[in-house]
């Protein structure tokens, strides 16, 4: 799940020449397999409300209770399975970490990876509960992505009892941008060298796919999670320092993204509730 304010893949935060992050604001909720759903409703600003320890959007809200994440969600799918998405997930973290990484040199992108190692618990309709490993981060940024990125890869791999994550970005200039981080449990991290790029399949809409590896490792993917003509998501087994990992990677092409044609496509999947306030909130 994501929680944005300035919802960066709305069509509708696009059409409104992106003027007010604050009027396009969503918690956006992705389960897999056959109950699969996915929920993206960009909100006006009468939905958003924060303090120090609580974000909401709408019925949904993220909060710290103590020394969990506990985030509520009450949302409703986009077409084609078109339902309420409602429950818990619960993010237990092992240690915070309060860096902040800079992915364009002139650092109009940062990226900010809260818990990287983390327990989490998983209580959603229809059908999804589960523990495991747990992530937790932010992104934040002054500019379109578009505008500064032409392509980028993530990933997170539990590696040697904490996390080893990579951030690969092709800037608009052609330039790369690598960063390469391992997060110990104590709540040490260290820049660390990464190991090869190493492209493996592409994905349903064919967006290229390449993460870290050993040299003459080719990845693979574990399971299919999230696939649009820009973007994939999925669970990838790789081998770093000798070591086996299956963890979440992302890639991301923002040429794609950045075609007009796309945006009534993202329209279907993701609506426009602009008139939904806490005082009397709207049926969905």
């Amino acid at each position: 799940m994501i929680g944005f304010i300035g919802s960066v893949f709305s069509p509708w935060y696009r059409w409104s020449g992106r003027r007010d992050p604050l009027d396009h604001c969503c918690i956006n909720v992705a389960t897999y397999g056959r109950q699969g759903r996915f929920t993206m409703t960009d909100r006006g600003r009468a939905a958003l409300r924060q303090s120090r320890d609580v974000f909401e959007v709408g019925p949904s809200s993220i909060r710290w209770e103590g020394d969990r994440l506990v985030i509520q969600v009450d949302e409703i799918a986009s077409p084609p399975l078109i339902s309420r998405v409602r429950g818990t997930i619960t993010l237990h973290p092992e240690a915070l970490f309060g860096q902040t990484h800079a992915l364009t040199p002139d650092a109009r992108h940062r990226w900010q990876p809260f818990a990287p190692i983390a327990r989490i618990e998983v209580d959603l309709s229809p059908g999804h509960r589960w523990q495991g490993h747990g992530y937790f981060d932010a992104n934040f940024g002054e500019a379109a992505l578009e505008d500064d990125f032409n392509y980028w890869t993530w990933g997170r791999f539990p590696h040697r009892g904490g996390a080893r994550c990579f951030y690969d970005a092709t800037l608009r200039d052609g330039r790369e941008q690598a960063t390469a981080l391992q997060f110990h449990p104590d709540g040490r991290v260290e820049e660390v060298a990464p190991p090869p790029k190493a492209r493996f399949a592409r994905s349903l809409w064919a967006v290229r796919r390449e993460t870290r590896a050993d040299a003459g490792v080719t990845p693979r993917q574990q399971l299919a999670m999230l696939d649009a003509p820009f973007y994939t998501r999925a669970a990838v087994r790789t081998q770093i320092d000798g070591e086996e990992s299956v963890g979440v990677h992302e890639a991301l092409d923002l040429r794609r993204f950045a075609q007009p044609l796309l945006k009534p496509m993202l329209a279907l999947r993701v609506p426009r509730r602009a008139g939904w306030r806490f005082d009397t909130p709207p049926a969905e």
